[in-house]
């Protein structure tokens, strides 16, 4: 028996490793039973089943941009949006805090970083970049092994009505060198329900132990199987579910440590499980994607998709069907979430995947222009019921779609051209210069994928310089490297154990309310409160409790309270010090302040010793303080003057801010033009004049879902949640009646703010750039440094009207107009780096441009003995504006322009 048995699971190993690859003709049904239920039906009943049957509370997807999670690029599994509650983070305040039982159908994607399937999309019946993951969750042992085990059976088998003779389960059998036992409880629920034994098997780490990462929660796992094959021989076996007990806590030192709380994880992909339900060995012959596969068909009048693979798809014509079906859904999802094709992370990926789908839908299909865009209705159909802001967005998807396949085609054809060209510069045996290769591709100016190069060359017979483009490939990594933003030092952490313990021993969230503590002196200045406070627990820098701390030791505190801003919302930390009661002349710098779990951790150096059970005294460092308060009343100003500026369907996509400046995400559908950047610094500049009350209260989160107008993000807000209300009260604000949040700035905001608009000053955008197609960032600065800032372009715009009136004297020297033509370099990096407004240096810019090549055009008729040509005031090449600018600053009447 035990040898039949171990034959059994070396069969099955064999038959796990190779289930996502399903072999054959797609389109063979497995029986004749009446049709069957439609995926919308399947991801219904499933929803229905846990929330019915069982109590759980349905959640809904997480966008696929992952929320202040930097490593990852999409959201590839239905757990992340859980992860603060995994790792013990979750603010105890928010409604995920008191998550017990949930359920979803979760947007993944799987392309770029740990797990790509990209590259693999097309090539076989199974692989997808976008699914859907049906889950199930139970947090802080709700409930456990034999409960999942047990609704997991009966869905599949009583709702979906699988026969169980084709399923198979695995567990984990144990890890002697990390000291893990096999799970027998989960092999002896399985056969308690009525699971064949030999349909029980186990399987080492690598198949039934789950992990988040290097570090972090994990535990052992069981997986139920369908087989394809049933009774007609050898077991194919294809992953339906995943059921996760997360019990222990990966150590950074490799080891493994109890979890203070157990949770259950589970994940079933709906694309498979509709295959199996719809009687198909593909995903692509469900009505995921019939519906496009039909599309595309008629689209562009090719012969119908058959399913077929590898050799035997001729001119990869099926192929090409899956990669455009599988891609469009992902950009479609992707872009409704605000992730759009750009130059680096997640939209570069973003990007790659749009240009594949145009080559295999333009070179294999023979798709006319704009065939991409023409399936976003299709996609939207599809799945716009499960996911609404695929409709809402369905026009910003068809268009950037749309936008890119042309610039791609565009770019394609000229990429032809500059092959040709340079081929015919080289010798028989030359190499494809890397340089030239490097400018046609994603990384250079055209955005063509390299191996497309690759393969362009190759059709006319020319080898590139592989040498030269790897030596260019990491000059471009060194380069990102150093632009890259500095990453932020992590500081000192609470982990998973220490939350633990906390909770364990009952201790309360910080109250930070002090924190929100302050007035308006009748001077007009601010007046911060100190905090008294109890130091509560210490920590050493490796995170390790402690009853005390040496002189001169860096540690971490946790106090009963504090006034204290810890870093959250996109506003900086606040930094100051604190001191001992009765001991005021021995300051303890706290830099920094972070948040974990409710509970406000400061770090410090300690001077002297200090202990557990020691009196406190908190002071803020008051500069810092109104520095980030004047930039966050100025961040909510200038996100409700772009929504004035732009369309009220302007949204927020991220921001950050410090005493210094802000940083601000935009959604656009192209870039800012210099007269909607000034418009937008006037409408600041105007709420910044009326020198407005800030309204700031806190309600329950509930009253705040269906206000019109009302600002928020994609974040896990607390309830009761704050509002921050410019010019008018909160609850005005709040009254659906009165539409005051259509008429001013209202947002959902923990922040701390001005109490009056007018502290701001001023408000200049001094920088601007695409982060990736459809987003925009903005840098500004306020008060002191806004006024620098439109003196400095004040001063340039001078400058450069000068140049221009040189220019339009003429010269008939030709050192003197080689003089002229470097100073107009020198004014354009002038230009380039001051910090100044943005809408005023693309306008300096664009006339500096039309200048200098003026400027050459003197010096190359000096040269050649030509007279100059006089340039006189009626000359229309410069910007009115700019002209208008000139004359006002000029003194001389006389100065003419081109």
């Amino acid at each position: 028996m035990a040898a039949s048995m171990a034959a059994a699971a070396r069969r099955l190993r064999r038959a796990f490793r190779r289930s996502p690859l399903w072999g054959g003709l797609s389109r063979r049904p497995f029986s004749s039973e009446p049709p069957p239920a439609s995926a919308t039906a399947v991801r219904d009943a499933f929803l229905s089943f846990f929330r019915d049957r069982h109590g759980h509370q349905l959640v809904p997807s997480a966008s696929v941009r992952p929320r202040g999670d930097p490593s990852l690029l999409f959201v590839n599994a239905g757990m992340n949006q859980f992860k603060p509650i995994f790792l013990g983070t979750v603010d105890p305040r928010s409604e995920m805090a008191g998550f017990r039982r949930v359920a979803n159908s979760q947007k993944c994607v799987r392309a770029g970083g740990r797990h790509n399937d990209l590259e693999d999309v097309g090539r076989d019946l199974s692989h997808h970049t976008f699914f859907e993951m049906l889950g199930n969750w139970a947090f802080g042992g709700e409930y456990f092994k034999e409960e999942a085990c047990r609704m997991a059976w009966e869905l599949l088998t009583q709702v979906y009505g699988i026969p169980e003779d084709r399923l198979w389960v695995s567990y984990f059998g144990g890890d002697p060198k990390a000291g893990l036992d096999p799970d027998l409880e989960s092999r002896d629920i399985w056969l308690s329900l009525g699971v064949c034994a030999s349909h029980v098997l186990s399987f080492g780490p690598q198949e039934n132990f789950w992990e988040m990462g290097n570090t972090g929660p994990c535990g052992p796992c069981t997986e139920i199987h369908y087989d394809l094959a049933g009774r007609g021989g050898a077991p194919q076996l294809v992953e339906l579910w995943n059921l996760v007990f997360i019990q222990h806590n990966r150590e950074a030192d490799g080891s493994l440590q109890p979890l203070p709380q157990r949770h259950v994880d589970t994940g079933m992909g709906l694309e498979r499980l509709v295959a199996v339900l719809q009687g198909t060995h593909s995903t692509y012959d469900t009505d995921l994607f019939s519906p496009l596969l039909d599309a595309i068909q008629q689209g562009c009048g090719v012969s119908p998709y058959l399913g077929r693979v590898g050799a035997a798809d001729e001119g990869r014509t099926d192929m090409a069907y899956r990669v455009v079906a599988d891609h469009i859904r992902t950009l479609s999802v992707c872009i409704a979430d605000g992730v759009c094709p750009g130059m680096s992370g997640a939209p570069l990926v973003l990007r790659r995947i749009l240009r594949r789908a145009v080559r295999f839908s333009t070179e294999v299909l023979r798709a006319p222009p704009g065939f991409l865009g023409s399936l976003v209705p299709v996609v939207v159909e599809t799945l716009g019921d499960a996911y609404p802001e695929l409709r809402k967005h369905s026009a910003q998807i068809v268009n950037l779609v749309s936008e890119d396949e042309a610039a791609f085609l565009a770019s394609l054809q000229r990429g032809r051209h500059i092959i040709d060209q340079t081929l015919r510069r080289l010798g028989p045996s030359d190499l494809f210069p890397a340089e030239v290769a490097w400018s046609l591709s994603l990384s250079g100016n055209l955005g063509l994928p390299l191996d497309l190069v690759e393969l362009m060359l190759e059709e006319k017979g020319v080898q590139l310089d592989s040498a030269g483009l790897a030596r260019l490939a990491q000059e471009e990594t060194q380069h990102r490297s150093r632009q890259a933003e500095p990453a932020q030092e992590r500081g000192l952490q609470l982990n998973v154990h220490a939350l633990g313990e906390l909770q364990r021993r009952g201790v309360p969230p910080t109250d930070d309310s002090p924190k929100y503590s302050y007035s308006l002196r009748p001077s007009g200045g601010y007046e911060f409160g100190t905090c008294e406070a109890q130091v509560l627990q210490l920590y050493t820098e490796d995170g390790t409790a402690v009853a005390s701390v040496g002189k001169g030791q860096r540690c971490g505190l946790l106090l009963d309270k504090t006034n204290f801003y810890a870093e959250q919302g996109g506003q900086a930390s606040d930094r100051g010090y604190l001191v001992r009661v009765g001991q005021e002349d021995v300051l303890f710098p706290v830099p920094r302040a972070q948040v974990c779990g409710g509970f406000i951790l400061h770090e410090a150096v300690a001077p002297e010793g200090l202990k557990v059970g020691d009196q406190v005294q908190l002071h803020v460092d008051e500069a810092w303080r109104l520095g980030c308060m004047e930039k966050h009343t100025a961040t909510h100003l200038l996100n409700w003057a772009l929504r004035q500026t732009l369309g009220p369907g302007t949204e927020q996509q991220g921001s950050h801010l410090n005493p210094e400046r802000l940083r601000f995400d935009v959604a656009t559908q192209a870039p800012l033009t210099p007269e909607q950047l000034r418009a937008v610094e006037g409408t600041v500049q105007e709420a910044v004049g009326q020198d407005e009350a800030v309204y700031m209260e806190e309600v329950a989160l509930a009253r705040t879902a269906h206000v019109p107008g009302l600002r928020f993000l994609d974040e896990v807000y607390p309830d009761p949640v704050r509002v921050v209300s410019v010019g008018v009260p909160v609850a005005e604000a709040l009254d659906l009646a009165s539409q005051a949040a259509l008429q001013t700035s209202v947002e959902l905001c923990c922040g701390t703010h001005l109490l009056r608009t007018g502290a701001v000053g001023d408000l200049v955008i001094v920088g601007e750039r695409q982060l990736s197609r459809g987003t925009t960032r903005l840098l500004a600065v306020t008060g002191e440094q806004a006024q620098q800032a439109r003196e400095v372009g004040q001063a340039l715009a001078q400058e450069v009207g000068a140049a221009a009136e040189r220019l339009s004297r003429g010269s008939q020297d030709v050192v003197e107009a080689q003089r002229l033509s470097k100073d107009m370099g020198r004014l354009t990096d002038a230009v380039d780096t001051a910090v100044m407004p943005q809408w005023q240096r693309r306008e300096l810019q664009a006339t500096l441009k039309v200048l200098q090549r003026r400027a050459n055009t003197a010096i190359r008729k000096l040269e050649t003995g030509q007279p100059p040509v006089p340039l006189d005031r009626g000359s229309a090449f410069l910007p009115p504006r700019f002209v208008h600018l000139c004359s006002s600053l000029s003194p001389s009447p006389s100065v003419a322009y081109l």
